[in-house]
């Protein structure tokens, strides 16, 4: 696909304010690997001030990690904001599935919510669809049915975008879905990955209407600087090594690296 990168200026150049509601565990990792991608990162969570902030964010990102239902509450209020100001609202449901209360939460969520789009592994994106689907904690298990199918009729029945990661990634909506082989499994590896990608979508849709386009930008462009970061062989060891060049990485890659998009449409 060509300008497959093109997005990457827009977001540095422009900056966009994300807001994220995000969980205990990645807020850290979350809020550098925004600045070094270009975006300007916000965490704010208290419902006196959520709807505030989601009022004049460029994107709003909801993430379940850590639930509790007063971030639910806070969530809610921060999503019909955005609805009200037209700012794009992303959904990452971890763990939806490992027990009853996380899926109900995620469920309630896109239902009071106009959500834009939705990111999550294939066993969080099948449960919260109400499909059965076998999942660890907050891990996917093996992959064990048609993601691009999944992926579609998920779409279908949330009417918003679906971005399935994985081995591969799928990105659909409205009949469309292109499908994103870049990545490295050190992605795995590390803590919070998910959840920064999710926020890097919305930073890609704050500058960028059209869904399917800047969500697949965003998704090649991480998997990329995943490549890039990992054959830093002197410099990356495991792990905790390949973390830092990863942020690194997602500071360095320009348009100039749409030669790695690996996209394809499904």
């Amino acid at each position: 696909m060509r300008n497959m990168l093109e997005l990457l200026e827009r977001v540095r150049e422009q900056k966009p304010l994300v807001h994220n509601i995000t969980n205990v565990v990645v807020t850290n990792f979350t809020a550098n690997g925004l600045l070094s991608l270009g975006a300007s990162p916000v965490m704010a969570y208290d419902k006196e001030e959520v709807a505030d902030m989601a009022s004049i964010a460029g994107a709003l990102v909801l993430n379940i990690g850590t639930l509790t239902t007063e971030e639910i509450e806070a969530m809610i209020i921060a999503g019909k904001a955005a609805n009200e100001n037209g700012v794009p609202v992303i959904l990452d449901p971890v763990g939806a599935g490992a027990t009853p209360f996380r899926t109900k939460m995620a469920q309630k969520v896109l239902e009071e919510i106009d959500v834009t789009l939705i990111r999550g592994n294939a066993a969080e994106i099948a449960n919260v669809t109400g499909e059965s689907w076998i999942i660890k904690g907050v891990d996917a298990a093996e992959e064990e049915g048609d993601v691009k199918q999944l992926a579609q009729k998920a779409s279908e029945l949330l009417n918003c975008t679906v971005v399935i990661t994985g081995v591969v990634d799928f990105i659909s909506n409205q009949g469309v879905t292109n499908l994103v082989s870049n990545g490295n499994p050190l992605l795995t590896k590390v803590t919070g990955t998910g959840c920064l990608l999710s926020s890097v979508i919305g930073a890609f849709l704050a500058v960028e209407k059209d869904e399917i386009k800047a969500a697949t930008e965003a998704v090649t462009a991480y998997g990329i600087a995943a490549e890039k970061a990992a054959k830093q062989h002197k410099t990356v060891q495991g792990p905790g090594s390949f973390q830092i060049r990863f942020i690194d990485e997602l500071s360095h890659i320009s348009n100039e690296d749409k030669s790695l998009a690996k996209v394809e449409k499904a």
